[in-house]
């Protein structure tokens, strides 16, 4: 009958850009945080790519994003996404900064799914990012499928293939660049995904156009999250550099050698 597939990624700014760290009147922020170019989180995509070939793959399937963040920021970005794979728009009003609470993010998410009209929870497969380009916490996803009372999760996720008879292999990674592979016998389960093994879907106007019929209305209806207090910082600031130079003339290339090994040790 196909899976219900829901993928869980919010917005990051743009990794190309200049981030720097300032302390706001509501607590740490990002420097014109509002006025970075934004994207889908790298991590979330290969989700959503993993997602769409899956669905591609298993007739019947359907594939909802379910994405928090201020919606004039979601419009923007769901512009270029919608592009990329088709998808149901699932959309949360509230903000997608980086100094949020994981729990609180977790349980906006959760109650979102939850939502989810005509949503078959015996077939349903959660998809995230292992971890994200704005927190890196990895633990939303983990808290994502505790609160939905998803038993069977996996985390570090490189490839989720469907068998003979529907069991579905999964790649996972662990320790020591190894992978360890566990069959799970169907669906419900959660998936928190790596970097995949599929590329970047080139855009394709036509699913762009038919995404987008859909994604307007949900912006439209996109409930505001209360995250309520996050954790709290002393302060927030860049990492400093630190540079030692000494020049010396006529030094031995043995010498140089044991002088940069001597320092990397210590």
């Amino acid at each position: 009958m196909g899976y219900h597939i829901v993928v869980c990624g919010s917005l990051v700014p743009d990794p190309l850009q200049t981030l720097e760290p300032v302390q706001g009147p509501q607590g740490p922020a990002l420097k014109n945080e509002m006025m970075l170019p934004a994207v889908l989180d790298p991590w979330a995509s290969h989700a959503l790519y993993e997602a769409a070939h899956l669905a591609r793959t298993v007739a019947g399937s359907r594939v909802w994003l379910v994405s928090l963040g201020p919606k004039a920021k979601l419009q923007q970005v769901m512009m270029t996404v919608a592009q990329k794979a088709p998808f149901e728009l699932v959309a949360i009003d509230g903000s997608a900064s980086g100094f949020t609470d994981a729990a609180a993010v977790a349980g906006a998410l959760a109650d979102a799914i939850e939502a989810i009209p005509d949503l078959d929870r015996t077939r349903l497969l959660v998809f995230g990012g292992w971890e994200s380009a704005s927190r890196g916490a990895s633990a939303v996803m983990q808290i994502v499928g505790e609160r939905l009372g998803l038993v069977d999760q996996f985390q570090g996720v490189d490839a989720l293939t469907v068998e003979d008879g529907g069991a579905l292999r999964v790649l996972e990674r662990i320790e020591g660049g190894r992978h360890q592979v566990s069959t799970l016998a169907g669906p419900p389960a959660l998936f928190g995904w790596a970097t995949g093994h599929l590329g970047e879907p080139p855009n394709n106007p036509q699913i762009g156009m038919a995404n987008m019929r859909a994604i307007m209305p949900a912006l439209q209806r996109a409930k505001p999250a209360a995250l309520g207090a996050g954790p709290t910082f002393a302060r927030v600031s860049l990492p400093k550099q630190t540079r030692q130079t000494r020049v010396v003339k006529d030094l031995a290339v043995d010498a140089i050698a044991k002088e940069i090994v001597d320092w990397i040790k210590g």
